[in-house]
């Protein structure tokens, strides 16, 4: 099968309009996951069925630790299909506070020889109102975690002042919490494609929104997706301002908004508008983890994310310190298998059932 989405599926795909191609797989997947019979063809053929690998982290237990990323489903269309290619879970969205159109297109390129997606959709969601509804309808799967994103919305409006913005995180999380809906929150303050840019990177300004998301009394984890081209020291701050506010963990990390990190930059856009997924976020994400990790040890839960490809790949996230992993663009480029690679080279390492951060 990987031969074949390789030579046969993969050079039809990337030949077509990527967003046109995304939309696509998620009708599919969202038809698949309707039907008992297409959710055991695509897990006979892609499901891990190997030694138990599932984690405890946070209270929550994970079948596998391999997730799916924000931002592939964006609307929660996928939650039955996605189990049965060996995700232990996902992180649906990010989605707002009130439905976003996204920016103009287009709004997904592929730089194929730098192993890379120009990420430019705006937060483009149907809202948190729709994604309650949805989620609600549709019936959970056994053993799935379902992790929700959480962004500013993408209007002129919500980028009015940081009090706006403050407001906007706090109704979705609020919304959230009240109905019950999701495993797993994550507060995206590094999404870059919006009216308002990354305003709550500025550590003086996390701090002004994290109390408001504190004082939101709920049971699931609180996360942080992190930025990965901000310095050090300020990426520090930002920890420290997470930790006095009870976050339990941090995703690390987001786009790449560096250009001159691709391989071959004469492939990118003229206009650089847009994060860079896949290879580019690679080194800086590990690199971040491992220090993320020295510094400040079991305090935080570490969601690795950027540039996996492979089972290796995977393996080099949780050596630098992740507990957990998640992907898209792996997936895009190397095929459904993948997942299902990793949970097998995962399982190779014998690592205790319920290891990690519990």
């Amino acid at each position: 099968m990987d031969f074949l989405y390789r030579h046969a599926l993969k050079p039809l795909m990337f030949k077509c309009n990527p967003e046109t191609m995304h939309d696509l797989f998620v009708t599919i997947g969202e038809f698949s996951g309707r039907f008992w019979v297409l959710r055991k063809l695509f897990a006979l053929i892609y499901g891990y069925r190997g030694p138990d690998i599932s984690k405890v982290v946070d209270g929550v237990t994970y079948r596998t630790p391999v997730l799916l990323s924000a931002g592939f489903d964006a609307n929660g269309q996928l939650t039955r299909i996605l189990p049965s290619l060996s995700f232990g879970g996902e992180e649906i969205g990010s989605i707002t506070a009130h439905p976003c159109e996204g920016n103009p297109r287009p709004r997904l390129t592929r730089l194929i020889r730098n192993k890379s997606l120009v990420v430019y959709k705006g937060l483009r969601n149907h809202g948190v109102d729709a994604l309650i509804s949805k989620l609600k309808r549709t019936p959970r799967m056994p053993n799935y975690v379902l992790g929700i994103s959480i962004a500013r919305t993408n209007v002129p409006e919500a980028a009015a002042d940081v009090e706006a913005g403050v407001r906007d995180y706090a109704e979705s999380f609020r919304k959230l919490v009240e109905s019950n809906t999701g495993d797993y929150y994550t507060i995206n303050i590094s999404c870059p494609n919006s009216y308002t840019g990354e305003t709550f990177i500025e550590p003086a300004l996390l701090a002004r929104l994290l109390p408001h998301i504190k004082e939101i009394s709920h049971h699931q984890p609180a996360y942080l997706k992190m930025p990965i081209n901000i310095p050090w020291e300020q990426f520090s701050a930002l920890l420290d301002i997470a930790d006095t506010n009870g976050i339990e963990g941090v995703i690390i990390g987001n786009l790449n908004k560096n250009y001159s990190h691709l391989n071959h930059p004469e492939d990118a856009p003229k206009e650089f508008r847009g994060g860079l997924s896949g290879s580019p976020t690679f080194k800086l994400s590990n690199e971040l983890i491992k220090k993320t990790r020295e510094k400040y040890g079991k305090r935080f839960t570490i969601i690795g994310t950027g540039g996996i490809f492979s089972a290796d790949d995977a393996m080099a996230k949780f050596d630098a310190g992740a507990d957990l992993i998640q992907l898209v663009s792996g997936m895009i480029f190397e095929g459904p298998g993948l997942m299902q690679k990793i949970c097998k080279k995962y399982a190779e390492r014998k690592t205790p059932a319920g290891a990690g951060k519990g």
